[in-house]
C-alpha cells in the first residue's frame, strides 16, 4: 500500500507498526502508529516531526491509514486525538470507526451487552 500526495508517500511499514510519511522517497516527515488484529486497527499515535509541521503531512497519514483499512475490510479503532480531529472534519470516513455500520447495513444490534 502507498499513497502519495505531491512529494509525501505514505506507506504501511507492518514490521514497526506505523504507516511512514517519506518525503522525496527517503526523508521520514511523520507516522502513524498502531496495532492490528484479525478484524480492527486500532490508531493510536501520530507524529510529525518538527521540520515537517504544517504541511499537511498528518491528513496525509490519516486517510493513507484510513484508506487502506477500507481496502482491507477492516475497522479502525482510533485512539489518537489527531486523527480523531481530523476525523470530524471528513465525516466520509465515519463508517470505518469500529461499531459503525458498514455502508448499506443497517445498525446491528450488539450481540452481547459488556458490564
Amino acid at each position: 500500500m502507498s499513497t502519495e500526495s505531491t512529494d509525501v508517500t505514505v506507506t504501511n511499514s507492518p514490521a514497526h507498526q506505523r504507516y511512514e510519511a517519506l518525503v522525496e522517497g527517503e526523508t521520514l516527515a511523520g507516522f502513524l502508529a498502531y496495532q492490528e488484529t484479525n478484524e480492527l486497527v486500532v490508531l493510536t499515535h501520530t507524529e510529525v516531526e518538527p521540520s515537517f509541521e504544517g504541511r499537511g503531512i498528518g491528513g496525509v497519514l490519516a486517510r493513507a491509514a484510513l484508506d487502506d483499512i477500507r481496502e482491507r475490510g477492516l475497522k479502525a479503532l482510533v485512539v489518537c486525538p489527531f486523527v480523531l480531529g481530523w476525523l470530524r472534519r471528513h465525516p466520509e470516513y465515519r463508517d470505518l470507526l469500529f461499531n459503525a455500520p458498514r455502508r448499506g447495513d443497517a445498525p446491528a444490534a450488539p450481540e452481547h451487552e459488556h458490564s
